[in-house]
């Protein structure tokens, strides 16, 4: 027993001193630093608020002194506006003094004015009574009366205006048909340059040479059986004359022409000339036409750049090219007219497509068969819309000739333009009868009209010369004259390209010396 309470005093014992042992190394120190920062925290706390107190105190400082700086500077600008409403002031009284001065002095002006008023009424009074008095006088003497007079007067003054009017609109007229001119020649030479398509000139006979005189004889065969079968084959006439290694083939049909000529040139080749070698070198020959046909057709198209065309147009369009107007080739005139087409209607904004293309189809209907009646320009506008041809290219070719009345801007560049190609310079040739016929029946018109003492027609048809009986015509009625000349000879004649009238009025004074 007392073992076992020495035992529990010895663990007591034990326990305090360890317990003394943990609160001096850890307890003790911990609650020491806890304390210092406590101390240390209020400490900062005591200090941040002595500041904010100080910057408490510095910010009502401020406030003041910035309330203080803002009532002075209203104060001053109160006194600065207080000076300009003054002065404000000071101005509108001086221009209420101002405006009451110029108001009595447009009244004074007034009643003066109504002064002045009344002295030109009377004026005015005593100057008509004179009027009056001067009429009555006049009257008296010259023994008209005041209307007649004016009516004298005033057909003197229209008669000189008249006079002048003229003058003034042969001016206006003058001038604007040489700006007219002058623009028109530039865009028809920039076209007509950059459009030149040469010519070959073709009739209706073609000439064949022969390597000798034999040759005839061989081509007429026994009894003339080979040429017999030769014209009944190939539908043309063969002229054989006395003219030296040379035999004429003579068709209407330019592409049958072609056909034969071939036929004798290979027969000639060939060297064996009887009726069943013609048939079979004239169906060959047939062939390289028809090639030759398409040939043409697709370069023309390429030449006047139109796109795709349908076969059947193509091969129309290949036979102008064994066709003539005035030895003009067809074809080429067609692409040149499609060019000409193109390049008016660029310069002056229209379609340009339908313009070319209506350009080189427009004498299509010259390649078409007897089947088709009519002009050709109607023909050739019939066939294109049986291909499928759009109605303004349509309408623009069978409106080339007039047949039917032109209403697009380029049916009538298509006019124009087969006008500038039939009429350009070596591009056709006319028979010498009815050159002289053209040229007498000008003369006959321009010698028609009265007051004309001869009249010449002179390059080539291109002008028309007037001499005028001067005692007769005076200057005035000149221009009338050539004025009615050109308008006639557009109603009446048929001509290419243009046609100038030039009067001329020429007054001699002669004396002998003796």
């Amino acid at each position: 027993m007392y073992g076992q309470t020495l035992a529990m005093l010895e663990g007591l014992s034990t326990a305090l001193v360890a317990f003394l042992l943990l609160y001096l190394a850890w307890l003790r120190p911990s609650y020491i630093a806890a304390r210092k920062e406590r101390e240390h925290q209020e400490a900062v706390e005591r200090r941040i608020q002595h500041e904010a107190e100080i910057k408490a105190n510095q910010t009502l400082l401020d406030a003041k002194e910035e309330a203080l700086r803002i009532r002075e500077r209203a104060e001053a600008e109160a006194r600065e506006n207080l000076s300009g409403l003054q002065k404000a002031e000071d101005k509108l009284a001086a221009k209420d003094e101002a405006l009451e001065a110029r108001r009595r002095g447009i009244e004074e002006r007034e009643i003066a004015f109504h002064a002045d008023q009344r002295a030109l009424g009377d004026k005015a009074d005593a100057l008509e009574r004179k009027m009056r008095n001067a009429d009555e006088e006049l009257q008296r003497i010259s023994g008209l009366d005041k209307n007649k007079a004016r009516d004298l007067y005033l057909k003197r003054i229209e008669a000189e205006f008249k006079e002048i009017g003229f003058k003034k609109a042969k001016e206006i007229e003058a001038s604007a048909m040489q700006d007219a001119q002058r623009k028109a020649k530039k865009i028809m030479l920039d076209v007509m340059q950059r459009s030149v398509v040469d010519y070959v000139t073709e009739a209706t006979l073609a000439v064949v040479e022969l390597p000798s005189e034999d040759m005839k004889g061989r081509i007429i065969g026994r009894e003339g059986r080979n040429i017999r079968a030769f014209e009944q084959v190939t539908g043309v006439d063969l002229i054989i004359d006395e003219t030296p290694e040379a035999v004429v083939i003579s068709c209407f049909d330019p592409v049958r022409r072609e056909t034969a000529r071939l036929a004798l040139m290979n027969l000639m080749v060939d060297g064996r000339i009887h009726p069943g070698r013609i048939e079979e070198l004239y169906d060959k020959a047939q062939q390289e036409v028809s090639r030759m046909v398409h040939e043409a057709g697709e370069r023309a198209a390429d030449r006047a750049n139109v796109g795709a065309l349908p076969t059947k147009v193509i091969e129309e369009m290949g036979k102008l090219r064994f066709r003539t107007s005035y030895a003009q080739n067809v074809l080429d005139h067609s692409v040149e007219v499609s060019r000409l087409c193109a390049s008016l209607a660029a310069e002056m904004g229209f379609n340009v497509e339908v313009a070319k293309r209506a350009g080189l189809l427009h004498d299509i209907g010259k390649a078409l068969g007897p089947e088709w009646e009519g002009p050709h320009a109607i023909t050739g506008m019939e066939f294109l819309r049986g291909m499928g041809e759009r109605e303004p290219v349509l309408h623009a070719v069978g409106a080339h000739h007039h047949d039917i009345e032109p209403a697009s801007p380029e049916a009538v560049l298509v006019i124009i333009s087969d006008s500038i190609s039939a009429a350009r310079p070596g591009a056709r040739r006319e028979n010498l009868e009815n050159y002289l016929k053209r040229l007498a029946s000008l003369e006959g018109l321009a010698n028609s009209f009265p007051g004309v003492d001869r009249s010449y027609a002179v390059q080539a048809g291109r002008e028309i010369r007037l001499i005028v009986k001067p005692q007769e015509v005076d200057d005035l009625a000149a221009e009338r004259l050539a004025n009615d000349v050109a308008q006639r000879i557009e109603r009446e004649l048929d001509y290419p390209g243009q046609i100038k009238v030039t009067v001329i009025r020429e007054t001699r004074v002669q004396q002998v010396a003796k």
